[in-house]
C-alpha cells in the first residue's frame, strides 16, 4: 500500500511540475484523477514493488546525475571537435564493458548512461556484460566506462 502512496504523490508532483496548472481547480481535479487511475492500472497489474517504487530518493543519485552530466559535456565537446575537424579521426569498434549492477534498475541506468554519453551506445545487454559501439578510441575507454559502471553500483548498493 505504501508503494501506491509513493507511486502516486510521485505521478501527481510530476504532474504538477509538467503542466504548471496550480490554479485552476478542474484541471487539478483532473491531474488527481489520472493519477489514482494510472495507480489503480498499476496496482491490478502487479508492477507495484519495492523496485519499481523505491521509498527512499537516495542522495548518491544526485552526485551521479551531476558527474554524468559533466561527463555527457565533455563527451559532447570531444565527438564535436571530431566531427569539425578536416579529418574525421574516427575509429569505429564494439568493445564488450562488465556490468557488476545487482538489479535490473542498476543495469539500466548503466545502458542507458552509456547511450546517453556522446559517441557510444549500448548495442546488445546480457547479464554481465553489455556490447558498446564506440566512435572513436577516447569514447572506447573502458577505464572510464568501467569507472561509470563502479558510480552506478556505489549508487544501487547505497540502501
Amino acid at each position: 500500500m505504501i508503494h501506491a502512496v509513493t507511486m502516486g504523490l510521485g505521478l501527481f508532483g510530476l504532474w504538477l511540475l509538467l503542466s504548471g496548472f496550480l490554479d485552476n481547480t478542474l484541471l487539478l481535479g483532473l491531474g488527481v484523477f489520472s493519477c489514482v487511475v494510472s495507480v489503480y492500472i498499476a496496482a491490478r497489474m502487479e508492477v507495484v514493488d519495492h523496485e519499481s517504487v523505491p521509498l527512499q530518493l537516495k542522495f548518491g543519485v544526485f552526485g551521479y546525475l551531476f558527474w554524468l552530466s559533466a561527463e555527457i559535456g565533455k563527451a559532447n565537446w570531444a565527438v564535436t571537435k571530431v566531427i569539425l575537424s578536416p579529418r574525421m579521426r574516427l575509429n569505429q569498434r564494439m568493445i564488450t564493458v562488465q556490468a557488476n549492477q545487482t538489479t535490473d534498475v542498476g543495469r539500466v541506468t548503466f545502458a542507458n548512461s552509456i547511450t546517453l554519453t556522446p559517441g557510444t551506445i549500448t548495442v546488445e545487454t546480457e547479464r554481465q556484460s553489455f556490447l558498446v559501439h564506440a566512435l572513436t578510441n577516447d569514447a572506447a575507454d573502458l577505464e572510464a566506462l568501467t569507472d561509470m559502471g563502479n558510480r552506478v553500483s556505489a549508487v544501487e548498493n547505497r540502501s
